[in-house]
């Protein structure tokens, strides 16, 4: 073989050796923009842990129910698993428009960075504590005294509105319909007693700027204290004021 032949071939391998590496480098180039792509959509799809949400609505609930009396216990419902939320890097909890921290509830969950969303999760709150019952049975009118009263417990969240655990709110009352031993006592259900009764002879008090003048009237109509009831004076005139214990009508001008 001549120089130059030998020359031609030299060539001709070194540029196959040169489309070869150059075939490897290209290669390797796609395979890390590759693998950084999927690293980078990784990244950009990560989820929100679900378990990181529930113990937020555990946290916030157990804050919410601080200082209620009684027993408190909380159960967070699941959260969705395929919602696929973006991961957040701050969570915040809120009680959405109608909802308390009592019984079943929903609690809110949102997130503003990096991504924005909300989400609703059920949970339940129960209380287990006392409340007011009749310790005997109680008729309409009947004025109630410490000795009627007695406490049951319970699930608070799981009673009508308006139970009483607090005994002083009772005593001194007056009951709007009669009730059986046992039964709970709402506070729509008492009435404050009688101050004034139709019939009754009564001292009227007008008082104003400078003066206050006092005589004897008769009721006519029966009232509570605190409640606006009219009178007749001795010399006939009918006046309206604000019927207090003792048998008294304050009138102010």
């Amino acid at each position: 073989m001549n120089t130059k032949a030998v020359e031609r071939s030299r060539i001709l391998y070194g540029r196959i050796y040169q489309i070869i590496w150059l075939a490897i480098i290209a290669c390797l180039l796609m395979l890390f923009t590759s693998a950084a792509g999927a690293n980078q959509t990784s990244r950009q799809f990560a989820t929100q842990d679900t378990a990181a949400v529930r113990s937020k609505v555990q946290e916030f609930l157990q804050t919410q129910t601080m200082g209620i009396q009684g027993e408190v216990s909380i159960s967070v419902g699941q959260v969705e698993r395929h919602l696929r939320l973006q991961a957040c890097d701050q969570l915040e909890a809120f009680l959405p428009a109608g909802s308390r921290a009592w019984g079943r509830t929903t609690v809110g969950v949102k997130c503003n960075r990096p991504a924005t969303w909300a989400l609703f999760v059920q949970a339940l709150v129960n209380v287990t504590g006392q409340y007011l019952a009749a310790a005997v049975p109680l008729k309409q009118g009947q004025e109630i005294g410490e000795q009627d009263l007695m406490f049951l417990t319970g699930d608070l969240t799981a009673l009508p509105p308006g139970i009483i655990t607090d005994k002083s709110l009772a005593i001194g009352q007056t009951l709007g319909s009669s009730i059986t031993a046992g039964s709970l006592i709402r506070q729509d259900m008492l009435r404050k007693p009688m101050a004034i009764r139709q019939g009754q002879t009564v001292r009227i008090v007008s008082s104003g700027k400078g003066f206050s003048v006092s005589a004897e009237g008769q009721a006519l109509a029966n009232a509570s204290e605190g409640q606006i009831v009219r009178a007749k004076t001795v010399s006939g005139t009918v006046v309206s004021g604000i019927a207090r214990s003792g048998g008294e009508i304050v009138v102010s001008f």
